[in-house]
């Protein structure tokens, strides 16, 4: 049996957690923002109109891979997690963006983003690792980007 990879990183956006959580939730601007992500189509939606189960169509290891997640949110803190319902390459795709404030700053938010993967296909260590470094990066570093761009551009107009 093979065992799953799991990854954990955070960072430090300066927003507000919902706004980093209503766009992490917004998955038609996925590829927007999303280097990898070629396209997004929510197939769902809950009872508030957030997506429930979403396709996805991404670039990984020079080829194109597809998936759908199924999506489930919480409040306290503000969190997203995902269970991967049917893909191409991977048994398992599961994870949790957490939005939690930075004590004595509200505009501040602390993102951890959680991944186990598995793929369906054995690679070695070192390629999954870049991968999974890859994933890390768009899910944190490129939401942060994102975000404090479109904020930036908010206070100057």
């Amino acid at each position: 049996m093979q065992m799953s990879d799991h990854t954990t990183q955070s960072i430090t956006v300066n927003a507000a957690p919902e706004r980093c959580f209503a766009l992490a939730a917004d998955f038609g601007s996925y590829a927007d923002w999303a280097s990898d992500i070629k396209e997004s189509n929510v197939l769902s939606v809950d009872e508030y109109g957030r997506g429930n189960q979403v396709e996805f169509r991404a670039a990984a290891m020079g080829r194109s891979t597809h998936y759908v997640l199924r999506y489930n949110y919480g409040s306290n803190p503000l969190r997203i997690s995902w269970r991967l319902m049917e893909g191409d390459v991977m048994r398992r795709l599961d994870g949790e963006y957490e939005f939690a404030p930075v004590d004595g700053d509200p505009n501040q938010t602390l993102v951890t983003y959680d991944l186990f993967v598995d793929l369906a296909v054995p690679l070695p260590g070192f390629v999954k690792r870049r991968a999974e470094g890859k994933i890390i990066h768009t899910a944190i570093s490129e939401l942060k980007s994102r975000i404090e761009a479109q904020d930036s551009e908010s206070a100057s107009s």
